[in-house]
């Protein structure tokens, strides 16, 4: 089921026996079990008919015998189980079958989606896996719970779900200053949001997001940052390449090498793919490549700046250089030191 629908129905009181969340981005499995654990129940009910537990210090059994209770002077109970991956058997491998008797086979999760309590609202949040969609429990979750498969996000959609975000709480951004966010925040969900509710706090409701504000509250200069980095040397801007090279080395904690690495790496992912495009109209390389129509621009210009055989010699400065980054055939060599040699080899 999707998040959204998720969502609403919760916000219009429309719950169900078992909420089996999953997958390897936590921030919506966190959405939706906070929002059961803080709204479905008032503090009144809560001290009697809320529980949290949590996979490290229990078993399966614990989990379903709490499910099978009834509750106490209130409609539901809710019990919310966090780190359920950790708990053996809860949604592991289904075991054989034994021809006599399947029931002995099934998980207890399985026996219990058989006739789950209709006041009581399980919540299981199994991060960082996803049940296997060719078992038995799998299809049994797909059809009697509300199952939620969270996926992380590609680096290309983050700008795109930074605007949707900050559009739902009536504020604006600008593509240059999404993007910016999307390369140094990375693909991280609850990063990414509590950077900018912490943003968001700072400023006028229902302001337009400015590199001033973003530098002011989050820290990310609007002048020496990746974003700029990778615009600077597709561009061939010597000088300003080597000012943002200068500011990383002597900030190397907040600009390290492996980082600046991958993405540098996927700017000239992109650079290759535009280059292998049959139509490179406007429309054509902002879909292929997952950018703002006002950046096109500037790959059509990297893209005469670098040609294939350039690339192909950078895209190996940017493999030696991950293994340096690493700690291979380093030397003494500082991370700043390292990152001047890469950025003069592909400028030059």
């Amino acid at each position: 089921m999707e998040f959204n629908l998720i969502m609403s129905d919760l916000k219009n009181k429309i719950y169900n026996p078992v909420y089996f969340l999953m997958g390897d981005e936590p921030y919506f499995i966190d959405m939706v079990s906070d929002y059961i654990e803080n709204k479905v129940l008032d503090e009144s009910e809560k001290e009697f008919n809320q529980t949290v537990l949590y996979g490290g210090d229990i078993t399966a059994d614990d989990v379903f015998g709490a499910a099978r209770r009834f509750p106490m002077m209130s409609e539901y109970q809710v019990i919310i189980v966090k780190e359920a991956q950790s708990i053996k058997n809860i949604a592991g491998k289904e075991k054989e079958k034994e021809k006599k008797d399947e029931d002995k086979a099934k998980l207890p999760l399985e026996l219990y989606l058989e006739n789950p309590l209709k006041s009581t609202i399980l919540v299981i949040c199994y991060k960082y896996k996803s049940v296997d969609k060719r078992t038995s429990l799998y299809k049994s979750l797909d059809k009697k719970a509300v199952l939620l498969e969270s996926k992380k996000i590609y680096d290309n959609q983050v700008a795109g779900w930074i605007d949707n975000y900050l559009k739902g709480k009536s504020f604006s951004i600008g593509p240059k200053a999404s993007s910016i966010l999307a390369e140094c925040l990375g693909t991280s969900l609850s990063k990414i949001t509590n950077e900018l509710d912490k943003l968001m706090i700072n400023i006028p409701p229902k302001s337009e997001i400015t590199m001033d504000m973003i530098q002011a509250n989050i820290g990310i200069s609007k002048d020496y940052n990746i974003f700029e980095l990778q615009n600077a040397i597709g561009k061939k801007e010597v000088l300003k390449a080597n000012r943002i090279v200068n500011y990383f080395g002597s900030n190397e904690k907040d600009h390290p090498l492996v980082m600046t690495v991958s993405i540098l790496y996927g700017y000239f992912c992109k650079l290759l793919l535009y280059h292998h495009l049959p139509d490179k109209s406007q429309k054509a390389v902002m879909s292929s490549l997952g950018i703002p129509f006002n950046f096109v621009d500037d790959y059509k210009l990297a893209g005469k700046n670098y040609d294939l055989n350039k690339l192909k010699r950078i895209f190996s400065y940017l493999r030696d250089y991950d293994l340096k980054s690493k700690g291979l055939d380093r030397g003494s060599a500082s991370e700043g030191i390292l990152l001047k040699e890469m950025v003069f080899k592909i400028l030059h």
